[in-house]
């Protein structure tokens, strides 16, 4: 992120002073929604500026997850054989679990393990540098270790640029990306966010654990750079939220995310979760001996479609994490490829509205059409109600231990009782977990229909 704070006021500049603008854009922030922004824009043959406040790309990073590369197709040809990755993901497994129960649906396919492969393991330290220097070699000019501090606006009230930290001071531009993460103060400043909370927003912790690369290849049962992900509901103590387990070339990443405003209320500290989680039965094996070589947090906006904010105004865009655009719809977890996705879009828009003269909002009306022809806007409306159910008290508190509850009922050999019917076991173990059958009904239909 590239920020000041919430106190930041909007400065007006002269018209002349707008008129001579330093660059054609400014984009603030070069995480993937920036950098690649500014690579469409540069290779547009605009003048770019992409400021990031760290002293360079990636550096403030502590993420490291599973990315979604395909969207680069349309970016960098044959990016797989550059991108800086850990591990190529495989195997899928999807866990829920009680404090004495797991039941995963564990897939796993050779063609994800070749190109144009499908997921993979990285460092954020490694990737957005990467990312940078694919627009710095278009032309793009990165701006490093520069706060922004707030909007430069007309005196018509459009945004004709950004107050820096810097001795040099302002740049003007003709428009302003902002892809300044979580929180985004920019399109607060711009007015573009509607007034409310963050009922939206999970905190995502994480411990990276030191093994060996033959030690992961053995317990994850796989070879080369094949990979693993697990992600997991029903490790967070009923708080909205779930875990994760992935693993890197020689470590493993392990960790929950967590909805802030339930775990603001609770007498639990992240940390205890991760320990639950550790010495879960179903997990302590895949990790023992592990030696801690990280521990961080960051912000994650997970409201989805319902929690994005107006992603155009007279002179500005908003992409990425600032733009809410984090997809945590319960199978699906995935926010960098709709990062990636949206700057593509942001600077192509840029660029489209500099060329017809018009940077207003109805001059930059083409990247919201762009993102709803894509995946970026598609998938977020089409999955815009998995999010609530998600994070609902059911999910969370009840239907692990169902879930669990009735696989266990049926593979248990009870002799000399016959087996009982499915039917009977489904409301044995639904009325254990405090679930009536017409809320799961209910839920399953909201499910279905999300995903027609």
């Amino acid at each position: 992120m590239t920020y000041a704070g919430p106190g930041s006021q909007s400065t007006v500049v002269s018209d002349d002073q707008a008129r001579t603008r330093m660059f054609d854009v400014v984009v603030v922030g070069a995480g993937p929604a920036g950098s690649a922004a500014a690579l469409e824009v540069a290779r547009a043959g605009y003048s770019v500026a992409l400021i990031e406040r760290g002293p360079f790309p990636g550096s403030k990073n502590v993420y490291g997850g599973v990315v979604y590369g395909r969207v680069l197709d349309e970016l960098i040809p044959n990016w797989w054989e550059q991108m800086p990755v850990q591990r190529w993901v495989t195997r899928r497994c999807t866990m829920v679990m009680t404090p004495a129960q797991a039941l995963t649906v564990d897939f796993r396919t050779q063609d994800w393990g070749r190109p144009p492969y499908n997921g993979a393991t990285a460092h954020r330290a490694d990737l957005d540098s990467w990312l940078a220097e694919q627009a710095v070699a278009a032309g793009a000019v990165l701006v490093p270790s520069t706060v922004v501090t707030g909007l430069l606006r007309s005196s018509a009230g459009a945004v004709v640029g950004v107050r820096t930290d810097r001795p040099d001071g302002d740049l003007t531009a003709g428009v302003v990306i902002a892809c300044d993460g979580v929180n985004s103060f920019l399109a607060k400043e711009a007015g573009l966010f509607p007034p409310g909370g963050d009922s939206h927003l999970t905190l995502g912790v994480k411990q990276t654990l030191r093994l060996s690369r033959e030690v992961i290849d053995e317990r994850f049962g796989v070879t080369g750079t094949d990979g693993v992900d697990f992600e997991i509901l029903g490790c967070t103590r009923g708080i909205p939220g779930g875990g994760f387990l992935y693993t890197n070339l020689d470590s493993v990443s392990i960790g929950v995310v967590l909805g802030l405003e339930s775990l603001s209320t609770a007498k639990t500290r992240p940390e205890e979760l991760i320990a639950d989680l550790k010495r879960h039965p179903a997990i302590a094996p895949l990790i023992r001996g592990g030696v801690e070589i990280e521990y961080s947090a960051h912000l994650i906006p997970e409201g989805g479609y319902r929690s994005m904010p107006r992603l155009t105004g007279d002179g500005i865009l908003v992409a990425g994490d600032a733009a809410a655009m984090c997809l945590a719809a319960g199978i699906w977890l995935e926010g960098v490829n709709f990062a990636l996705g949206a700057g593509m879009y942001a600077g192509r828009a840029a660029a489209d509205a500099l060329r017809a003269g018009d940077t207003s909002r109805r001059g930059l009306a083409g990247y919201t059409a762009l993102l709803e022809k894509s995946f970026v806007l598609a998938d977020h409306r089409k999955l815009r109600d998995f999010p609530g159910l998600v994070l609902s008290d059911r999910m969370q508190h009840n239907y692990p231990g169902l879930a669990c509850d009735l696989v266990q009922g049926l593979f248990q050999v009870d002799n000399p009782r016959p087996k009982p019917g499915l039917g009977r076991l489904l409301r044995r173990s639904a009325k254990a977990n405090g679930v009536r059958l017409r809320d799961l009904a209910r839920d399953a239909w909201t499910g279905m229909r999300a995903m027609r």
